[in-house]
């Protein structure tokens, strides 16, 4: 069977350099990281009364994982201004209940820039944002902002079909 059913003559796997992030609708500027998607089920470990040599297993809970996404340090305050949802830093102010979870969609592009998969991630809200990277007068790097987000779950978008590469 061909691992790519559009594409026949494709046999390399998709490359995980192009990217892109959308949250309320709108495509976040410069995103040069993103975390892995991953969620572990836990194992339940139980046995019969009757059968002291076997234990068996049964799935359990399933967690996801925080997802930390990078980006160079500029003027877009997108990131910054989640962040300010959940954790106010003008005092006692209260958290944004109706606006501080968003669901995202992380996209995969092949090499022609086409969105290859896409996967919906639901309910995130940040729990660590890094406004101000350490700074370094002998350093040669870029300065780089980072959010963690938090989520309850996430799934590929299956309406999104593998494109027709030319």
């Amino acid at each position: 069977m061909a691992q790519f059913t559009v594409n026949t003559h494709r046999f390399d796997p998709y490359k995980n350099m192009k990217f892109r992030i959308k949250w309320d609708g709108n495509y976040v500027a410069g995103v040069s990281k993103i975390s892995a998607l991953k969620r572990t089920t836990e194992v339940v470990e139980h046995r019969e009364g009757g059968d002291p040599s076997m234990s068996r297993r049964s799935p359990g809970t399933t967690k996801t994982e925080a997802i930390t996404l990078e980006r160079g340090l500029t003027h877009d305050p997108e990131f910054e201004k989640w962040a300010n949802l959940v954790n106010h830093t003008d005092g006692d102010a209260a958290i944004s209940l109706k606006n501080f979870r968003k669901d995202l969609i992380i996209e995969l592009l092949n090499e022609q820039g086409q969105v290859a998969k896409a996967y919906k991630v639901y309910r995130c809200w940040v729990s660590e944002y890094q406004s101000m990277p350490e700074l370094d007068a002998n350093g040669n790097a870029i300065a780089i902002e980072t959010m963690v987000l938090q989520n309850e779950g996430w799934e590929r978008d299956l309406d999104v079909a593998e494109p027709t590469e030319s």
